[in-house]
């Protein structure tokens, strides 16, 4: 089966070919399609921007699509930048301009009130109407500076207190198996092998 993900992320699109390659499923790109279009995410929660962003790329392919929102939640910034998260330091900012950004905002925070965490909430949309979500979450820390060489967004910022590193400092493998993204995958990957044993047949919409 055919399966959109539908994101121009390269690194997201990595990060979702190891998450499901065990699902029998033949992965495609926006890229890939040649599709250029943006939706507008307007939703007041990750759940409802990432509904948003399957149903129209099902709408616009006619194929079961895959589609996420994610991003971090700081608490002494009241869970901000939230679902705003990809446009927290403006448009055309980096991935550098924004978790800079995040560094000053919590300059004078101290560590033991930095507990932040990465939310991810998967949709998936199939032609006939129907939708399903996955979640994950994991919980860590705002660090007082970038660390790591791997991962993107605002990984070299996130500290994982349990590792002893940030999100960026972890080999790929590692990541994929703890990070937000990897448990809704997980959970994507299981309703997604259940409906290969239906033939296909999706869930029941949430």
């Amino acid at each position: 089966m055919p399966l959109l993900i539908a994101t121009y992320n390269r690194g997201k699109l990595a990060e979702y070919a190891e998450l499901l390659r065990e699902v029998p499923v033949e992965l495609v790109s926006l890229a890939d399609l040649g599709i250029e279009l943006e939706v507008a995410e307007t939703g007041a929660t990750f759940a409802e921007n990432a509904l948003l962003k399957a149903r129209a790329f099902c709408d616009a392919t006619g194929l079961v699509t895959v589609a996420d929102d994610s991003g971090l939640e700081v608490d002494a910034l009241q869970g901000a930048p939230g679902v705003y998260s990809a446009r927290y330091a403006g448009p055309g900012a980096s991935d550098e301009d924004r978790y800079r950004k995040l560094l000053e905002e919590l300059e004078d925070i101290p560590r033991s009130e930095r507990t932040a965490r990465f939310r991810c909430v998967i949709a998936i949309a199939w032609p006939d109407g129907r939708r399903a979500l996955t979640e994950g979450a994991i919980e860590g820390e705002i660090a007082c500076a970038p660390r790591g060489e791997h991962g993107f967004g605002y990984d070299p910022v996130f500290y994982l207190p349990d590792r002893g590193c940030t999100m960026a400092e972890l080999p790929p493998e590692i990541k994929n198996q703890i990070s937000h993204r990897a448990v809704a995958a997980r959970a994507l990957a299981a309703l997604l092998a259940r409906c290969s044993e239906t033939n296909g047949r999706p869930a029941p919409s949430d």
